[in-house]
Parts: C-alpha cells; sequence; structure tokens
C-alpha cells in the first residue's frame, strides 16, 4: 500500500509520499485530469494565503475543507493507496472520514 499525503505547502506540488518523503508529480499519480486540475486550483488558493500569511481564518477553513474533499476524491480514485491530509496553516494533521 502507498502512503500520500495532501498538504498545501507553498513550493509543493499538493501530494507527498508519506513514507519516502518527497513530493510526487501529479501527472504520474493516474489520476483524472478533473482531479489534476483541482489540486493546482487548490494550491494557487493556498499560495495566496501563505502569501498573507495565513491571517484570514474563514479562508483557511475553506482551504482544508476543500483539501479534505481532494482527499476523498483521491481515495475514490486511488482505492489502493492511504491518503491523509496536513494542513500546512495550521501545521496539523486533520482527521476526517
Amino acid at each position: 500500500m502507498t502512503y500520500l499525503l495532501v498538504d498545501g505547502m507553498y513550493g509543493g506540488t499538493g501530494i507527498r509520499n508519506k513514507v519516502e518523503g518527497g513530493y510526487l508529480n501529479i501527472s504520474d499519480l493516474n489520476i483524472s485530469l478533473e482531479l489534476q486540475q483541482d489540486i493546482s486550483n487548490w494550491l494557487e488558493h493556498y499560495a495566496d494565503a501563505h502569501f498573507t500569511q495565513y491571517s484570514n481564518k474563514s479562508e483557511i477553513a475553506k482551504l482544508d475543507k476543500r483539501g479534505i474533499e481532494i482527499c476523498k476524491k483521491l481515495r475514490e480514485e486511488l482505492p489502493n493507496c492511504k491518503i491523509d491530509y496536513f494542513s500546512d496553516a495550521l501545521m496539523q494533521k486533520l482527521y476526517f472520514d
């Protein structure tokens, strides 16, 4: 099983290999183009929040909610992977079903 971690860290690709470390190229993951675009758009918004030092708490909540939605979509498209979420703004893992 592959363990992946979704995060919005500035300069990352949005998806890391949790065991081996390092960011993965999302185009190599065999996920839909729609999901790839969702991840890219989400990362752009997370970068904007980074540059405001995560000062807008309601925006962070929306971004993390969207990140968790991305995790759920990844679970559907990559059923043999364990997908977790890390909030870069809050600097903690967020749990979801």
